[in-house]
Formats: C-alpha cells, structure tokens, sequence
C-alpha cells in the first residue's frame, strides 16, 4: 500500500510536471507569436507611411519635367514654354549648360509651344557654360523657326547671365533690372610682402617655366600677365561678338557699352542692351497672346528637391517662431 501509494504520487507528480512544461511552451510561443504581429504590423504601418509620403512629395514636388504654371488651360493645348536660368552659371549648377540645354530641348520639342520663355536672374558665371547655352539657343531657333525666345529679366542678367539672354529674340526687362557687365575678370591676391614681413620663403618647383603662373606667393611677371590679358581679351571679344550677333542694329554702340558696366534697365533699354519692359506673364498674354504657361526646367534628383523643400518650410518654420517671439 504505501508503496503503491507513493508510486501513485509520483505520477501524479510527473502528471502535474507534463502539465507546467506545457503551459510554459504554450505561453513561450503565445509571446513569440505575439511578437511576430506586432513586428508584421509594425511593418505594415511603416510602409504605409512611406507610401504616403512619397505620394505627398509627387504632389508637392511634381514627378515629371513639365509643370503647369498659370494662366488656364488654352482650347487647343498651345501654351508658352519656361524655361528657367537661376542663379550662376557653371557646370552641374541649376543654371549650367547641361540641365539648361534639356529644359530648352523639351520645351522646342513639344508639339503645343507657341513661344519660349528664358526666365533669367543670374549674375553670370561661366563663360564657357554660358556660351554652350546661347550657342543651343541660336540651333534651336534656326531648328524651329516658327517658335520665337524671349529673355524675361527679374532682379539682374549680368555677365554671362546677359550673354544668354542676347541669343533671345527680344529681351524684357524690369526698369530696376541690372544689365550688362559684358567683360571677364580674373582674380587673384599678392602675399609677397607678408611673407617677408613674416619671414616665409616660397619654394615651389615646377616642369615648365610658366607651371607656376599667377601664383600669389611670388612676385608678379610681367610677361606671364601679358599673357593672362591677352585671353581675357580673347575671352571678351566673344562676348562682345555674341552680344553684337544678338542684338544687331538695336545696340547703341558706345565705348562704355562693353567696358564692363552695368545698369538699369530703363538705361539699358536706352542703350539698346534691351527691348521692352515685361515680366514672364506679361510677355506670355501681350506679346505671346498663350497665356497657359507651362515650366519645363529639368527638376533634378528627388532627393535635391526634397532637400530644398525641407530647408524652406524649416526657414519658414523658424522664422515665424522669432516673430512670434518678438512680437
């Protein structure tokens, strides 16, 4: 009996231990389980809220390399081309060549431009880059030649920014505009002096006696900066030979007018420099008579674009707060 007895309660005892150890695995894989919804949701909702955002960012940013801008959709579909030259001109910039060159392509290829529109505000840049682009212009309208281009100037076409807009057709100008700077400059600092006063000897080694030109540590040559003005002068008589082909007759030749100047746009209308007052809109419904505007500068990467956008709304962001702040 009492061993019956005790082999009874060890069974029971292995019963009850089969029991627990089921109850643990069943509540193990219950958490696991638990855990890999969570995970899976976790997942979902994640995936949405990049799905949204890329979809907001479409909409905000525009997903192609034509934007409507203004002025209605025309019966026929015909509108003005913008394309837009902002900022200075050098290569991978949004105003060089390359991406200018592809917003211009487009714009003469689409079958419903009625005109072209250069929208400019540029101090200049690359002279280099800035002849690519009026070269491109000058093919392009000899391509199409029922499709007009007018330069429109907001704030300033300066240098090189100006030796685009001389390949336009007629340019349009705001009377507080700046134009002109038609030259080249080149610059540079001299150390000699500091040097000595700091007691600093230059020593530079070069293969070619001319390797070491214009460098700023040692004194000036006389023949090495003959030789530098002379390619400016190169370099300045190409701009002065696009701009006279640009304007022709129009330009009121002076021997200011390439000296390097710049003004206004009411005296650059004086001085033949421009054709007319008008802002991008102006020229689309007055002179163009399409005032359905659509922008085909080439956008740029997703990313640059979402950067941009995200620094202006954080600028706008902070600047309400300090004049919330302050007032």
């Amino acid at each position: 009996m009492f061993k019956s007895k005790n082999h009874s309660d060890d069974s029971h005892d292995s019963g009850s231990g089969d029991s627990y150890e089921a109850i643990v695995q069943k509540l193990a894989f219950a958490a696991i389980n638990e855990q890999r919804r969570t995970r899976r949701w976790r997942i979902f909702f994640l995936a949405l809220f990049f799905l949204y955002l890329t979809v907001l960012l479409f909409i905000l940013l525009g997903n192609g390399e034509q934007k409507f801008v203004s002025g209605g959709d025309s019966a026929d579909g015909k509108h003005t081309a913008l394309v837009k030259i902002p900022g200075i001109i050098a290569s991978g910039n949004k105003a060089g060549a390359d991406n200018v060159i592809k917003g211009l392509e487009s714009a003469f290829a689409h079958k419903d431009t009625v005109a072209v529109i250069l929208e400019i505000n540029s101090p200049g840049g690359s002279p280099v880059q800035a002849a690519y682009i009026y070269d491109e212009i000058r093919r392009l309208k000899n391509k199409h030649e029922t499709i007009p281009v007018y330069a429109v100037i907001s704030d300033i076409a300066a240098s090189g920014g100006y030796f685009v807009a001389a390949a336009a057709d007629k340019i349009y100008v705001n009377k507080s505009s700046l134009i002109g700077s038609i030259g080249v400059r080149m610059d540079n600092f001299g150390f000699v002096e500091l040097m000595e006063k700091l007691g600093i000897e230059r020593r530079l080694l070069t293969a070619g006696k001319n390797k070491g030109l214009f460098d700023p540590f040692l004194p000036e040559d006389r023949d090495q900066k003959a030789h530098l003005q002379q390619m400016l002068n190169e370099v300045h008589q190409h701009f002065i030979e696009a701009v006279k082909n640009g304007r022709g007759d129009r330009l009121a030749i002076s021997e200011d007018i390439f000296s390097g100047l710049i003004w206004t746009g009411e005296k650059a209308l004086e001085l033949g420099l421009v054709d007319a007052y008008g802002s991008t809109k102006s020229v689309a419904r007055e002179v163009v008579k399409q005032e359905a505007i659509i922008d085909f500068t080439p956008r740029g990467r997703l990313i640059d674009q979402v950067l941009d956008r995200l620094g202006m709304l954080f600028s706008n962001q902070i600047q309400s707060w300090l004049e919330s702040s302050i007032s």
